[in-house]
């Protein structure tokens, strides 16, 4: 099989349950973002060398890849495969570990200075993404259903890279 089929040479792309649409449908531009924002996570976990948040974020790229499959389907067609469940534990699991780390911060008080080093950098980079993948979230639910999950989700990642960001900096 061909990795490319010349099929989006006019501008659109397949959903997963074979509705075509343009490629700048708002569908493709949230799973897109996902996408993006998996990447600059994959990236983050590499340079991270802490086991504890390496073991985090490969869990959060697992579901950041159900959240995609779930963006990737024009819910209002057919879908001819079961799409994996994204539970609300993954919610929480974030907000535990927000909990966690912000134990050993001190309050904060002012917008703070992004950077410090690359990792830092990276960190913050990748909660960038997710913010806009949130905005992105929020236009496309405005026309279609999205699963409330994934936009808690979504919204508790970009929580989750702030706190890890500021961790990062005494890293």
């Amino acid at each position: 099989m061909s990795i490319y089929t010349k099929t989006g040479d006019d501008g659109t792309t397949l959903l997963s349950n074979g509705i075509r649409v343009p490629k700048n449908h708002i569908r493709v531009e949230s799973y897109g973002t996902i996408d993006e924002l998996n990447a600059h996570i994959a990236l983050l976990e590499s340079i991270i060398s802490d086991k504890e948040w390496k073991t985090q974020l490969s869990e959060i790229q697992d579901v950041l890849l159900i959240i995609q499959t779930h963006l990737a389907v024009d819910n209002t067609k057919p879908c001819a495969f079961e799409l994996p469940d994204i539970q609300k534990v993954d919610c929480q699991v974030l907000e535990r570990q927000i909990d966690q780390m912000n134990k050993n911060l001190p309050k904060l008080q002012a917008f703070i200075r992004l950077g410090g080093h690359s990792t830092v950098a990276q960190c913050h980079i990748a909660r960038c993404v997710c913010r806009r993948a949130e905005r992105s979230l929020v236009s496309l639910s405005e026309k279609h259903f999205v699963e409330p999950k994934i936009s808690s989700y979504i919204n508790r990642l970009s929580d989750y890279l702030f706190v890890l960001g500021r961790c990062l900096v005494n890293y």
